[in-house]
């Protein structure tokens, strides 16, 4: 008898992947599915901290030239731009969604319950996944609210924010028989949650470091002293930046292996 292989799935390619970041992106990223109010908090707080980072550029303009010369001055200066585009690129997207969805009515998603948890990779969110007239939808779902969610497969209703898909409620529709065994979250899972977070503030704090380090040494050439001191910061958070992609693929993969074999 003759033998048919399955055909692999297509690799996604590049313009695939770069639709699927676009996407991202505009559901608001890393923000995406948590509370409009929280994301709207979230931006005032990076606001402020844009105006520190200006505050401070300004005083290295002023002051740095009187002892070191400007190119190195503008040297200094330049790390603290990385902290304000770090921002805006997390923070911008998902504020003006957020802006949004506030005013707005949240949109009804109705589908058979496929799974639930507790933990996702979004800190302080958990996942719920629902077979809907379009196929099966993720949501991320703030804890409290899965502790209704049963075990076994019922027909579910949620109030989603158009544009961030913030969970607002969860309905449950028909009989709870089978209680939802939580397993316990592994460590490594609370590892990937915080990755997001803690490599652009290790990014900045590298970049601006190493850069105002060599910026604010007597090093006698100027151009070269700004140069040195451009290059550092850059390697610096060059550095940081390929330790935290090591650090997620093997978290990933760590991920991946806990995943029940089919």
């Amino acid at each position: 008898m003759r033998k048919i292989q399955p055909k692999a799935a297509p690799a996604a390619t590049g313009g695939q992947t770069r639709r699927q970041r676009e996407r991202f992106v505009q559901a608001g990223g890393m923000l995406q599915g948590y509370a409009p109010d929280f994301v709207v908090r979230l931006g005032y707080i990076a606001a402020a901290i844009a105006v520190v980072c200006l505050a401070i550029i300004a005083a290295i303009i002023i002051v740095v030239p009187r002892f070191y010369g400007l190119p190195d001055a503008i040297a200094a200066a330049v790390a603290w731009v990385l902290p304000i585009a770090l921002l805006a690129s997390f923070i911008a997207p998902a504020f003006r969604l957020a802006q949004k969805d506030r005013k707005a009515e949240g949109k009804l998603v109705q589908g058979q319950l496929m799974g639930a948890s507790s933990v996702s990779t979004s800190m302080g969110l958990g996942m719920l996944m629902v077979q809907t007239r379009g196929g099966v939808e993720q949501f991320l779902v703030p804890p409290a609210k899965l502790k209704q969610v049963p075990g076994n497969q019922v027909n579910v209703v949620l109030t989603v924010t158009p544009n961030l898909r913030h969970v607002r409620s969860v309905g449950v529709m028909g009989q709870r028989m089978v209680g939802r065994v939580e397993p316990p979250v592994p460590p490594v899972m609370k590892r990937l949650q915080r990755l997001p977070v803690i490599t652009p503030i290790a990014l900045a704090l590298a970049a601006i470091i190493g850069d105002d380090a060599v910026a604010l040494s007597p090093i006698p050439n100027s151009a070269v002293h700004a140069a040195l001191a451009i290059i550092v910061g850059a390697a610096l958070a060059g550095a940081v930046y390929g330790v935290s992609y090591l650090l997620q693929r093997r978290m990933m993969t760590e991920v991946q292996a806990l995943a029940p074999k089919t």
